[in-house]
């Protein structure tokens, strides 16, 4: 039986007649992903056609879903809101705060005692608020989703860039920040500029070696990493039909890391399959009945370049397994190509670490398919050169996994089985490593490979690949090692090499568990109390943001001008910092700390311009703040890349900067930034970046007459007593312009609560 299957029958109710009006408004066939997301328009009905790329649109999802470290931070907005209950289904996914060092019981003990505080704050609100809780080691957000809550042709939205995951089974599912999360529960409209579409025609099917991850590896080399910015990516045809719903959810995981807005794939008979094995045939009946508008019209795919902004093709038939890395997911090398980059690049060969499972790539088949890798280590008297971990991605895959004796394999060969949790693919991740500082190499199949993304280290090499080419390469303990054409030396001193994977993509038995982890909340929860110490590190309750004071804002202080990638992960670190994610004053001291200041080349040190010296940046930025005088952080190209966390819009505003200015912004961080009443600028002339002076006071004209689509003006005055003037965009609309006066969205939705 499925989860919420009345709002999914009301969805299906109404999906046909809302795909043909939306047909006769666009006046021309429909994308998948124009179905979907015209037949959730907040306002019912489609009866005009929306710009890509140009329109922003209020949408009504159907569903939220939050992991714990983002939903500390997002309920304690919603509980600013002053709503009794949300308003539409919602869960909260205790995943992120499992930190990885031993094996699966005792981390899981460990983490237990130590997040109690804040285990109970997200149990307890869920109960007082009518949201579904999924305990520590129920497993990670976007599988359990997967599992339980994502339907073809629905809406959801999650905390979490990979919540897109969900597209394997036919949904649009997007990352977003806290606060439009608090939106949506609250009963409001959530906006979204249409996204470009992206087609990527799927030829032919995979064999041997090559697996749906190797689409994405792929895909990220084409697009490049911020290449699906703006963009919906859809896939179809017949190799797309050939792929796993799970094999497909990898896929759409990962789109995260090109910036798409969200990955789909149109309903289809192994989607069937898979509700069908989860306990869900109700959903697969009822999808059954209205197929033909969980897919694209037929003209698209006749025609696919007159429908997609941006065509791509891929033969499976021909698709090579791929390594992507080092230090970013776009560095996309075919294996064939690998062990010549990684000599002539001087990438440390020795290989000390595997790891497979992550939210990307922990389904049954995945387990399956490196099993049969591990299996055949022990037939062939090979022993694993690597450390080797294996993330299994929920209860239920884990304890399915343990019956069928996959677990007992990979433990055979040396495997150590942590928590159903993200672990070290987020930094959770307590490694054992004799000098941090040495160079050296692992290899994933998570999804994010930034420098000191999995271990802290900005020494450690971090590759993407897929769980069975990472299970080959951690037996092997060489990087440069091909499987496709390799042989290795076993214990007896022989030759052997090493066989194509097999897997199965659902189990034999069919799936089992004792205690999946869910808790239902209360009937009625309002006698729950939902208590926050005050003296609590963990916890703090918010205070609203003040609102803009009507002028234009003057003599503000650069605070840093990061150079080149600047990440959420640069922004607000994860790995020890996830602790404070519900206290905004304690984690506020990571903000920026991972940006290389373009100065001096350095992180987490920039001059104050009040006393000439060099500090932290959070320490600088809270002496201009206690002196009551603003700044600016400017930044270069896609700044904002990759997690959703708000917590790196939040932390400049708590502190005190008015403006983040830069080349360009990642989809996600720019609507963060705007959320919470900040100023998200870009240059007019990206040239204009090497304007910024290290000790500049910097004006910000035009707030008095700010508008959509007009330009704002940068007043640069340097420490020589000269000036720079120049244009700034931005992509505000009458909207959120309003956010920006009101100090925050949430301001906003307070006030129409208590109105």
């Amino acid at each position: 039986m499925a989860f919420d299957l009345d709002m999914i029958q009301r969805v299906y109710a109404n999906l046909g007649e809302r795909v043909e009006a939306a047909r006769q408004a666009v006046g021309k066939p429909l994308t998948l992903s124009e179905k979907i997301l015209y037949s959730h328009l907040f306002a019912g009905m489609p009866t005009q056609a929306f710009e890509r790329g140009k329109a922003y649109v209020d949408f009504a999802p159907d569903r939220v879903a939050m992991q714990d470290a983002t939903a500390q931070m997002a309920l304690l907005q919603f509980m600013q809101a002053g709503r009794p209950q949300v308003a539409v289904p919602s869960t909260v996914h205790c995943d992120h705060l499992i930190q990885a060092e031993v094996g699966a019981e005792q981390d899981l003990d460990i983490a237990k005692n130590k997040n109690k505080e804040v285990y109970d704050f997200l149990s307890s609100i869920s109960n007082k608020y009518g949201i579904g809780f999924w305990k520590p080691g129920a497993g990670i957000i976007h599988q359990v989703v997967i599992e339980n809550y994502a339907f073809p042709g629905g809406m959801m939205i999650g905390t979490d860039s990979h919540t897109p995951n969900a597209g394997g089974l036919g949904m649009i599912a997007i990352g977003v920040g806290g606060a439009d999360a608090c939106d949506v529960m609250a009963g409001l409209a959530w906006e979204l500029k249409m996204p470009k579409l992206i087609g990527v025609k799927l030829t032919g099917k995979l064999s041997g070696w090559a697996s749906a991850k190797d689409v994405i590896l792929r895909v990220a080399g084409i697009l490049t990493v911020k290449g699906g910015t703006g963009c919906i990516v859809e896939y179809f045809g017949e190799g797309a039909e050939s792929l796993s719903a799970t094999g497909k959810g990898t896929i759409c995981n990962m789109g995260a890391e090109i910036g798409a807005t969200t990955s789909i794939f149109a309903y289809d008979e192994k989607m069937a399959n898979y509700l069908k094995a989860t306990s869900r045939a109700d959903i697969a009946d009822a999808a059954d009945a209205v197929k033909a508008d969980l897919r694209a019209d037929e003209e698209v795919y006749a025609d696919p370049a007159s429908y997609y902004d941006q065509l791509i093709e891929i033969n499976l038939s021909e698709l090579e397994p791929h390594i992507n890395g080092p230090f970013t997911p776009d560095l996309a090398w075919p294996i064939s190509n690998f062990a010549k980059a990684v000599k002539e690049n001087g990438w440390p060969e020795k290989l000390e670490v595997g790891l497979i499972g992550s939210c990307t790539n922990s389904s049954y088949e995945d387990m399956t398919r490196s099993a049969s890798i591990a299996a055949q280590a022990t037939a062939k008297h090979l022993k694993t050169k690597a450390e080797f971990t294996v993330t299994p991605g929920s209860e239920l895959v884990r304890f399915t996994a343990e019956r069928d004796g996959l677990l007992d394999t990979f433990e055979e060969i040396g495997g150590v089985v942590l928590a159903n949790a993200c672990g070290p693919c987020i930094g959770q991740w307590a490694r054992h490593m004799d000098d941090p500082t040495r160079k050296n190499s692992i290899i994933t199949s998570f999804n994010r490979n930034f420098a000191k993304r999995n271990d802290g280290n900005a020494s450690t090499h971090a590759f993407v690949a897929s769980p069975e080419i990472v299970t080959a390469l951690a037996i092997a303990g060489d990087l440069t090692f091909n499987p496709m054409t390799d042989t290795l030396t076993n214990e007896n001193g022989e030759q052997v090499k090493l066989d194509e994977p097999q897997g199965i993509e659902q189990p034999v038995k069919g799936y089992a568990v004792d205690d999946a982890g869910y808790q239902a909340p209360a009937a009625d929860g309002s006698s729950v109390q939902v208590i926050v110490s005050p003296t609590s590190d963990r916890l703090q309750l918010l205070a609203p943001f003040a609102a803009w004071e009507g002028t234009d804002i003057k003599g503000l202080k650069l605070l840093i001008k990061a150079k080149g990638k600047c990440t959420t992960d640069h922004i607000s670190m994860a790995g020890p910092w996830l602790k404070y994610r519900g206290h905004l004053d304690n984690i506020s001291n990571n903000m920026l700390i991972g940006a290389v200041n373009f100065y001096n080349e350095k992180t987490n040190t920039v001059k104050n311009q009040l006393t000439g010296e060099y500090g932290e940046v959070p320490a600088v930025q809270r002496a201009y703040k206690a002196a009551g005088i603003g700044s600016i952080v400017v930044g270069d190209e896609n700044y904002g890349e990759g997690s959703s966390r708000e917590h790196a819009a939040m932390e400049p505003r708590f502190l005190g900067v008015r403006a983040i200015l830069v080349r360009s912004f990642a989809r996600i961080h720019e609507t963060n930034l705007k959320k919470q009443g900040m100023l998200a600028l870009t240059f007019a002339n990206p040239a204009d970046y090497d304007k910024i002076q290290e000790d500049d006071v910097i004006d910000i004209d035009g707030l008095t007459e700010f508008a959509p689509g007009r330009p704002l003006e940068i007043v640069l005055h340097h420490a020589d007593g000269t000036t720079d003037e120049f244009a700034v965009n931005h992509t505000y609309n009458e909207g959120q312009i309003e956010w920006f006066k009101a100090g925050a969205a949430l301001n906003i939705i307070r006030m129409k609560q208590n109105a």
